[in-house]
């Protein structure tokens, strides 16, 4: 599941880091919650 996040986010990062953010995973639950922690720009 992991793994499959990540890609999802490899895929939107390029558009935060335009805007000057950026966003990287913090944990994947075991019931599905995903955690991310959003940097730069969109740490707001």
């Amino acid at each position: 599941m992991k793994e499959k996040v990540e890609a999802a986010l490899n895929k939107i990062r390029p558009m935060l880091q335009r805007d000057g953010g950026g966003v990287e995973l913090v944990d994947v639950e075991p019931d599905g919650v995903v955690k991310v922690r959003l940097t730069g720009a969109c740490g707001g």
